[in-house]
């Protein structure tokens, strides 16, 4: 009878090595979903060369299929606002197809030009100038006129309305 000085482990190792691949897997997984930030609509339209001031603020999330480049963007409700001398309507959702420096098939805005409310169907960037078709007729304005976006009911001018009203 002689006495084994050799020990055991306790637990079986395969489930030791298991425990420690699925520890240090989360740990990994976990960091690197810290490092991903997730694009807003808004860094899309900057990478497809837009500036950020084509969609109202407020946009609360949207699909884009990269390969196709169809995307839908969505806003809590529809939004109605004016600038200058253009009223504006967007839908809850705004569908298209992004390109570099242009945006067709448009749906879901409208420009009010005269008595007539008409869909603009593409907005194509040309170096500093926005060109915004409505199939019929199109008109450009300068890139810098859209850097900042508007807000839902009062466009750029919300701060001077809660001036003017206090």
């Amino acid at each position: 009878m002689g006495i084994d000085f050799q020990s055991k482990p306790t637990f079986p190792i395969p489930i030791v090595g298991s425990i420690l691949f699925l520890l240090i897997f989360s740990a990994i997984t976990s960091a690197s979903r810290e490092n991903t930030t997730t694009l807003t609509a808004y860094d899309v339209l900057q990478q497809y060369d837009f500036p950020v001031g084509l969609l109202p603020k407020g946009v609360v999330g949207y699909e884009l299929d990269s390969s196709t480049g169809k995307f839908k963007a969505y806003l809590e409700d529809a939004c109605t606002f004016s600038i200058e001398s253009y009223e504006l309507k967007y839908k809850s959702t705004i569908t298209g197809v992004i390109r570099k420096d242009k945006i067709s098939n448009l749906e879901g805005i409208e420009v009010k030009v005269f008595f007539l409310w008409l869909n603009i169907v593409t907005v194509t960037r040309d170096e500093g100038e926005l060109q915004f078709s409505v199939g019929i007729a199109s008109a450009d304005f300068a890139v810098s006129n859209f850097y900042e976006s508007p807000t839902c009911g009062c466009g750029f001018d919300c701060f001077n309305d809660f001036v003017q009203s206090s």
